[in-house]
């Protein structure tokens, strides 16, 4: 019952994401006694893929040949090809784009259970049971994959990538796609993602929303980001009316995220936005409206005006950033 992890890479290295579940899927080989597979696709050296190996898989399938754009039928013709030449039983992904166009495909091929978004290590002492969120993060739920084959998508920033090994060996898996030809027209050029930190990977997250009255304000929020090193969000009316870009925008309509630190700055707190951001380990709320709904849901709130609050909250960082340095 061996285990197959998908990784992500981008500019040269695995992604964050993509770490975490390669960590998970060898906890989950290590509590079954059998071995873990990361399949590393993407422009990519070898002795950077061999550092999955820190995070406890033994081998490292290499596939460089894959386009610079993702492609999902290719990724689910690598994995298959993986699953197959491995005996691999279990499937692990991260929860984001890729996993979630990917990991149903898998399942459906290979006839297994699926469970998308786990958010803890399964419980095999009695079977195998996996937990995620459900009804939009208010509640959890456990599930039984009774299949032969298991497939699981795993909620980024809910189980912590642990280093517990070696450099791992790289094995070239280029012939793998050899014959398979890709679905998708590229019709559009895919904008890349040009500094700061990438919002899907961020453990820190400053957000905000209509509150900020006007797109000229924005500086501010981008500053105490910047000083922070986190991640700029929005809400999704901020991102209707073209305040901000729609990658930015989080909420059950949009990226979901589980920082260590969310900052919401001038949002209302409507359930939708919540849906997408209540697995946040640290919630804080600035706005000048004692009774919006967010402060309900807030581990710390601050009622106040953003334009006075969010710069001294910025200063009061650089201090102690400056103090600690």
């Amino acid at each position: 019952m061996s285990v197959i992890i998908f990784a992500e890479t981008a500019k040269g290295s695995i992604k964050k994401a993509s770490l975490e579940a390669i960590s998970y899927g060898a906890q989950i080989a290590a509590q079954l006694q059998t071995t873990a597979t990361a399949v590393v696709g993407g422009a990519i050296s070898t002795e950077e893929a061999a550092r999955a190996g820190e995070y406890g898989v033994s081998k490292v399938l290499l596939a460089t040949n894959l386009p610079g754009h993702f492609d999902p039928m290719l990724v689910e013709q690598l994995v298959l090809k993986a699953v197959d030449a491995s005996s691999a039983k279990i499937v692990v992904f991260s929860h984001d784009y890729a996993g979630r166009s990917v990991a149903p495909r898998i399942a459906a091929r290979l006839k297994a259970g699926l469970v998308s978004g786990a958010v803890a290590l399964p419980d095999t002492s009695a079977g195998f049971v996996v937990r995620k969120n459900v009804f939009s993060g208010k509640a959890l739920a456990e599930y039984q994959i009774n299949t032969e084959v298991k497939v699981i998508t795993l909620l980024p920033n809910s189980v912590p990538a642990q280093k517990n090994g070696a450099a791992a060996a790289v094995e070239s898996f280029d012939a793998a796609l050899a014959g398979v030809q890709s679905s998708l027209k590229i019709e559009k050029k895919v904008r890349e993602h040009k500094g700061g930190v990438l919002l899907t990977e961020a453990e820190l997250v400053v957000s905000a929303g209509r509150g900020m009255k006007d797109p000229s304000n924005w500086n501010i929020i981008e500053e105490l980001a910047d000083t922070m090193g986190a991640a700029t969000a929005c809400s999704r009316p901020v991102s209707d009316i073209g305040w901000r870009p729609h990658h930015e925008h989080v909420g059950q309509t949009g990226i979901a995220i589980r920082p260590n630190l969310y900052i919401a700055v001038g949002i209302s707190g409507a359930i939708q936005h919540l849906a997408g951001v209540n697995g946040s380990k640290v919630i804080v709320v600035i706005n000048k409206d004692p009774e919006a709904p967010f402060f309900k849901a807030a581990d710390y709130g601050v009622v106040g005006d953003a334009m006075e609050v969010v710069p001294r909250l910025t200063e009061a960082f650089r201090k102690f950033k400056a103090a600690n340095s």
